[in-house]
Order: C-alpha cells, then sequence, then structure tokens
C-alpha cells in the first residue's frame, strides 16, 4: 500500500499524527488531565441513569415503594445536574485547550516559515503559507474542542453503557447489538471517503487563497491588459473544484446519517420483539429492564450521530495538522547560519570562482570572481539575466552557492552569524515594499535601538525629509499595503532612509533610481554620494550617472564577466561596455 493510501485509510501513519497532535497540548498539561478527569466522570455518570430508573421500575413502583421512588428520582435530579455542571466544564475547557495550542502552533508555523530560504518561496504561493499559517492552524483547534477529547469520551460512554447493558441481561445486549458489524463497516467507508474528499478541499483552499492574494496584489495588470473575465473564468474553475471536494463530503455525510438511524431503529426493533417475548402479563420487572435497554440503546447510537455531525472538523483538522507538520518538518529549505560572530565588518568583499544556479542545473553565474576592497564602489552592469542580481543575492545569503566561495572580511560567508552579515548589509531594490503602518514603522521596522532623531537625520542625509514632513501627521503619516499612497519615488526615499538609518558597512544599489524622476534621481546622487564615502558600495544600475565615478565596473554576460575596470578604461578597450555606453547615450 502506498504513503497516500496508508495516510487516507488511518493506518500507523494516523497514529503517528495523533500522538503529534496530543504532544502540541503538552504546555497545557493540568487542564487537559482535567479535560480528561471530568470525560471520564461524564462517561460515568450517564449510564447511571437508566439503571437508577431500571431499579425505580422493577424495585419501587413494582412494590409501591413511594419513598424509594422519590429517593431515586432526587438522584437522578441531582445526577442531571452534576452532568450539567461537568458538560459546562467540559466543554469550556477543551476549547481552551485548543485556542491555546493554536496560538502556539500559529507562532511555531510563523517562525518557521520567517527562516526559510527563499527559493523556498520561489516555488511556492504566498497564498499555500497564508492557508497553512491561518485556516489550517485554526483548524486544529477543533480536534480539541469538539475532536480527540471528546471522542475519547463517546467511546469511554459506549464502552460503559455495554458493560452495564450486560450486567442487566447478556442476551437482550447480544441482540440489541447484533447490527454493530454493520454499523462499523459503514463507518470504515464513510471515514474513508471523508478524509479523501477533505484533502481535495484543503488543497482547493491552498489554490484558491493563492489565485486570490496573486490577482489582488496584481489588479493593476489585470485591469490594464483587460484580463477581468479571463481571471474570474479562472477563479470559477478553481472554485468549482472546491464546490466539488465539499459537495462530496456532503454527499458522504448525508448518506452516513441515515444509515446510524436505520442501524438504532433495527436495534430497538430487535430488542423490543425480543424483550415482549420473554414478558409475561405481570411481569414488572421484565418492563423495567426492557425500558431500560430502551434508554441504553439511544444512549448507545447518539455518540455515533453526534460523531457524524463531528467528524467534518475531525477530519479538516486531521488533514490540516498533516500538512502543517509536513511544512514544520522540511528542514532542508531551512537557513543554515554559521557560527562565526561579526558585529562589525570592515566591508572586504571577494567572490571566488562562484558558481551558482537557482534550479541546481542551468547557471546563471559561472566562475565569477572579484575583489571590492573596503571603502569603494563597485558596479555591475549587464542585459537583463546577466546575473547582475544575483550577485546580490549570494552576498547576503539568500542563496547558497553551488561552487566556489564568498568572502567578507576574508571570512567565508557560510561561516558567519546569517543576522550578523545581513545586519552589515543594507540593499536597497527597484521594487520597493513598504509595510502598512506609519513611514517611521517602515524606517525602524520596529528595532528597538533605532532612536526617532537616527531616523529624522537619516531622512535629511537622502533628501527624504523635506517631503515626509509635508506628509499628513509627517512620520506618523500611514501608508497603505505596498506603500500604495505614495509615489514610486517617495517610495524609492523612504526605502534610502530605512537602509541608511542602521549605519551599514556594506550599500547594495540594486538598480535603486531608475523608478525615480530625473529631479529625484539628482536629489539622491547628492546625498549617496556622500553617504557611500568609507563605506563599501556595490552598485547595479542602467543609468550612467549612478554608476560612471565607481571605483570598478563588472561587465556581466550570459553569467560570466566579459571585463572589468573603471569608466574611463572600459571606454578605452571599445568592448561590451563601451557598446552599451554608445548605443544608450546617457545611460549604460
Amino acid at each position: 500500500m502506498s504513503e497516500k493510501s496508508k495516510s487516507i485509510s488511518g493506518g500507523v501513519f494516523d497514529l503517528k499524527l495523533l500522538r503529534r497532535i496530543f504532544g502540541l497540548a503538552s504546555p497545557f498539561r493540568q487542564k487537559v488531565f482535567w479535560a480528561v478527569f471530568t470525560t471520564i466522570l461524564l462517561a460515568l455518570i450517564t449510564p447511571l441513569r437508566p439503571w437508577l430508573i431500571e431499579k425505580a421500575l422493577n424495585n419501587n413502583v413494582a412494590t409501591g415503594d413511594v419513598n424509594g421512588l422519590t429517593l431515586i428520582c432526587a438522584f437522578i435530579l441531582v445526577l442531571m445536574i452534576a452532568g450539567t455542571l461537568l458538560q459546562f466544564w467540559n466543554e469550556y475547557i477543551t476549547s481552551w485547550i485548543g485556542q491555546g495550542v493554536i496560538k502556539i502552533l500559529r507562532m511555531r508555523v510563523f517562525k518557521h516559515i520567517v527562516s526559510l530560504r527563499l527559493k523556498f518561496f520561489d516555488k511556492t504561493p504566498v497564498g499555500t503559507m497564508v492557508t497553512r499559517s491561518v485556516s489550517d492552524v485554526e483548524t486544529i483547534a477543533d480536534l480539541f474542542g469538539e475532536g480527540i477529547i471528546t471522542i475519547t469520551g463517546d467511546v469511554l460512554q459506549i464502552i460503559t453503557i455495554t458493560v452495564f447493558m450486560l450486567a442487566l441481561d447478556w442476551k437482550l445486549t447480544v441482540i440489541s447489538l447484533s447490527v454493530l458489524p454493520v454499523l462499523f463497516y459503514a463507518s470504515h467507508i464513510f471515514r474513508i471517503k471523508v478524509k479523501s474528499s477533505f484533502q481535495d478541499v484543503r488543497n482547493a483552499v491552498a489554490k484558491l487563497n493563492a489565485f486570490v492574494q496573486e490577482r489582488i496584489t496584481g489588479m493593476a495588470i489585470v485591469q490594464i491588459f483587460n484580463r477581468e473575465n479571463k481571471e474570474y473564468n479562472k477563479f470559477k474553475s478553481i472554485n468549482n473544484e472546491h464546490y466539488k471536494a465539499n459537495d462530496r463530503s456532503v454527499l458522504y455525510y448525508s448518506v452516513f446519517y441515515p444509515v446510524i438511524e436505520v442501524i438504532t431503529a433495527i436495534s430497538l426493533a430487535l430488542l423490543v420483539w425480543w424483550g415482549t417475548r420473554q414478558m409475561t402479563g405481570a411481569a414488572i420487572a421484565d418492563f423495567g429492564t426492557l425500558t431500560a435497554f430502551i434508554l441504553y440503546i439511544n444512549m448507545f447510537f447518539r455518540p455515533i450521530r453526534i460523531l457524524a455531525d463531528r467528524f467534518n472538523n475531525i477530519q479538516m483538522g486531521m488533514v490540516a495538522a498533516e500538512r502543517i507538520f509536513k511544512l514544520l518538518d522540511d528542514k532542508d529549505n531551512l537557513e543554515v547560519s554559521g557560527t562565526v560572530s561579526a558585529e562589525k565588518v570592515t566591508g572586504k568583499i571577494e567572490f571566488k570562482n562562484v558558481w551558482f544556479a537557482y534550479d541546481d542545473e542551468n547557471y546563471v553565474l559561472k566562475d565569477v570572481s572579484f575583489v571590492l576592497e573596503p571603502g569603494k564602489t563597485l558596479a555591475i552592469v549587464g542585459p537583463t539575466g546577466a546575473g547582475k542580481s544575483s550577485v546580490i543575492s549570494l552576498l547576503s545569503r539568500f542563496y547558497d552557492i553551488n561552487k566556489g566561495e564568498v568572502l567578507v572580511d576574508g571570512v567565508n560567508i557560510k561561516d558567519i552569524k546569517t543576522a550578523d552579515l545581513r545586519k552589515n548589509i543594507a540593499v536597497v531594490l527597484q521594487d520597493v515594499f513598504l509595510f502598512s503602518g506609519t513611514v517611521s514603522e517602515n524606517i525602524r521596522l520596529h528595532h528597538p535601538d533605532l532612536s526617532e532623531e537616527t531616523i529624522i537625520e537619516a531622512a535629511k542625509s537622502v533628501g527624504a525629509f523635506e517631503f515626509i514632513n509635508k506628509l499628513p501627521l509627517k512620520f506618523d503619516y500611514k501608508v497603505m499595503e505596498r506603500g500604495s499612497t505614495l509615489s514610486l519615488g517617495q517610495r524609492q526615499l523612504i526605502s534610502f532612509v530605512r537602509a541608511l538609518a542602521f549605519d551599514p558597512a556594506v550599500i547594495v544599489l540594486d538598480e535603486a533610481t531608475s523608478s525615480v524622476d530625473t529631479e529625484t534621481e539628482q536629489v539622491i546622487q547628492t546625498a549617496v554620494s556622500n553617504l557611500l564615502k568609507g563605506r563599501t558600495s556595490i552598485v547595479i544600475a542602467h543609468r550612467l550617472s549612478t554608476i560612471r565615478n565607481a571605483d570598478n565596473i563588472l561587465v556581466l554576460e550570459k553569467g560570466s564577466i566579459s571585463e572589468q575596470g573603471t569608466h574611463e578604461e572600459l571606454i578605452e578597450k571599445s568592448g561590451a561596455y563601451a557598446k552599451l555606453y554608445h548605443s544608450s547615450g546617457v545611460e549604460v
């Protein structure tokens, strides 16, 4: 049998999964104890009522013992009140455990997600990660609130009821429960079908989230290219898959519930048929036993009917847990940090025979070597797809190289603590991302050591202070998601402030001025020229004004260095750089 089959049918894999789910509640051992304790008490108390009714009919009603009947009725009332209170406490505490578990689990999932390498997100839709960290985690709460502990109590109650029934009359017990093989078979088929359908439901939910997230993010492209109807039809198709998966689960549930009712009715019919045959006209004692059995049969099948009600949540929770644990068990895509501390680096950068491919096959960098001394500026130019941005990604260790070495201050970056490495490197990208929040929050990124004075000084250094000061509420102005309420140039200036406020040893500009107008670029260039003094910098740009004064210009073609040198040296060579220069006029 395949692994998928084992997972669906609920074999050994499911037992392991259940153990892991129970393990999530380990921080709440005391409350789990009380939940289990009240569940056991409820399972023991509930079957007492039919037993007391049997005693009342057989012993008190049959003999006319009014006092005894009153005492038993009072005891039944006390049991019902106690059962109600226990039921309240049990449901409250199991729901509390469920909420506590998902609070901790959601933190674990998010921490794991932010620890994954970027290559994981290159092939995983954002909507899928949203599903894992939000709806999948939320679904697990039902495994505690209306799932595992509750089902355990139902099973224990069924066992207790069976014991009471056998103690009263083993023949009636065998007759009334002779339908159990049919029930077990129906439950087995139902369990297999429902879990399979809910796996499809969760997959469809992930697809829906991914599709909606991408289309909302790229709504401008959808509307510019008149893709509304096309995207609607795609969404309709994915939504239809979700509908069909849910429809199958509803069908299985709709069949299972009446089957339980029919089996219950058959059991009661067999009980009454056999019981009345054994009774005589004055056999009140037999009537008490038969009455108790009728109550017990209803009690016996009620947890099974409730199980049908809860099975949706249980199966959804199991499938969600399986998917979450699969994500948490993914250690191959975790970032691996070095052990060497580097609180402050001088900024010497060296690439030694670096080979790199995003898919481990098609190399985007081939045997790239260069040395950048502290305080110097390196410009990287070349056509689209030459591998320029890949150099920056490797320097910040967003990806690991396939062959060669990348050194910072003579130390392999694989040996340096990742947090220390990135703390010393500030990267400004062409596509600026701003979070929902204030301008100050987007600059500080919740860093506690970054003072307001430092932020203001950085803003003044890059010429951003003037426009920020004109905004409503100034640095407390709230920008919308991705900074949509600001212009491209304003977002770019804020990204400069964000980078410079942390006083990095290395500044990286990845085509950071290509989206700003000429006037804004002049403001930035003036500020950056002053700021880069004494700092190591790497500049990737198309505009000549950004790279002309660089200490070294590196030309990449198809992942390899075709030439390097100063602007004047490369012009004299009349090679690739000179061709770019002469063909583009003021731009490279």
